[in-house]
């Protein structure tokens, strides 16, 4: 979880300022993310997923709460 002092930064950043910062990230970890085996990069790659789709998950409830509440 970031700090309240951390995401306040980055909405204040415009879009591609955060693009810049998330191209960065993904450069410097390129060569991390596709070492080991097929097996281990499935793996890496299926955890990934699982942690986007409860991240989605997480703000499609959000968001529906504060419309039913509207």
């Amino acid at each position: 979880m970031l700090s309240r002092e951390t995401l306040e930064t980055y909405r204040r950043m415009t879009a591609s300022q955060r693009l810049e910062i998330t191209l960065e990230m993904m450069r410097s970890n390129m060569e991390r993310m596709f070492a080991g085996t097929p097996d281990m990069m499935d793996c890496r790659f299926e955890l990934l997923r699982r942690q986007n789709d409860e991240r989605n998950r997480r703000m499609l409830t959000a968001i529906a709460r504060t419309r039913n509440t509207s």
